[in-house]
C-alpha cells in the first residue's frame, strides 16, 4: 500500500515552494506580516515532507533535489526579498547575500555527510526564521533608522551560514532529558519565553541565542 503514496513527500515540498512564492509577492507588495506566515507555513510543509518520506521509506535523489530548490525559496529569496524592500538603497542590496549564501549552505550540506545528526552553519530555514522575527521588529523601529547596523547584522546571519560553527540539530529522535535533547528543550522554553515577551520579534533573539550556543560549543569542542 506504502507504494501507492510515495509521491507525497514530493507533493508536500512542492506546497512548500508554493508557500514561499506566495511569500515572495507578499513580501514585493509590502505585507511583510503575510508574507512571514507564508515562511512559516514553508516551514510546516518543509517539516512535514521529511517526516512523511522517513515514515514511507520514500526516498529519492529527486526528492531530495527538489526539497533544496524548494528551501531556497522560501528560506533564502523570501526572506531576502522582505529584507530588501525594508532597507533603503544602497544598503538593501546587503540583501543579496542572504539567498547567495543560503544557495551555498544547501549546496554544501547536500554533499557533507558530517551533517547527518548535527548542523555545521546556520540552517537556512533558522535564517528565515530570524528575518521574520527582525520584520517584525522593524514595524515599530524601521530598519531605515538604522540601515547600516542592520545592514552589517544582514551579512553577519548570512555568513554564519557557511561559518566553521557545529549546532545542533532541532529533530527530536526520543523526548530524554539529556545529551543534545537538554539544548533542544532550552531552545524551546526560550522560544516560548521571548514570544511572549517580545512577541514575534523575539524570534530573532531566539536564533542569536542559538548561534551562540553553537559558537561557544564548537569553541569549547576546538580547545
Amino acid at each position: 500500500m506504502k507504494k501507492y503514496f510515495r509521491w507525497l513527500p514530493n507533493c508536500i515540498t512542492c506546497m512548500n515552494l508554493a508557500s514561499g512564492c506566495v511569500a515572495l509577492v507578499l513580501a514585493f507588495n509590502g505585507l511583510y506580516g503575510y508574507a512571514s506566515v507564508a515562511i512559516c507555513a514553508a516551514a510546516v510543509f518543509d517539516f512535514l515532507d521529511g517526516a512523511l518520506a522517513r515514515m514511507l521509506g520514500a526516498y529519492s535523489p529527486i526528492g531530495a533535489e527538489l526539497d533544496s530548490l524548494s528551501d531556497l525559496v522560501s528560506f533564502g529569496v523570501a526572506p531576502g526579498l522582505m529584507v530588501y524592500c525594508q532597507l533603503p538603497a544602497p544598503y538593501n542590496l546587503v540583501a543579496l547575500a542572504i539567498p547567495i549564501c543560503g544557495a551555498l549552505r544547501l549546496a554544501r550540506f547536500n554533499v557533507d555527510t558530517r551533517q547527518t545528526t548535527s548542523f555545521i552553519g546556520l540552517p537556512i530555514p533558522a535564517n528565515a526564521i530570524f528575518w521574520i522575527g527582525a520584520s517584525a521588529f522593524w514595524v515599530n523601529q524601521p530598519a531605515t533608522d538604522d540601515p547600516l547596523t542592520w545592514s552589517i547584522a544582514v551579512l553577519f546571519i548570512a555568513l554564519s551560514m557557511l561559518a566553521p560553527i557545529n549546532l545542533p540539530s532541532l529533530k527530536f529522535h526520543d523526548f530524554k532529558f539529556q545529551g543534545e535533547n537538554r539544548v533542544r528543550f532550552l531552545l524551546i522554553i526560550l522560544t516560548v519565553a521571548l514570544v511572549a515577551l517580545l512577541d514575534v520579534s523575539g524570534l530573532a533573539v531566539v536564533i542569536a541565542a542559538y548561534l551562540m550556543i553553537g559558537a561557544f560549543s564548537t569553541l569549547s569542542h576546538n580547545k
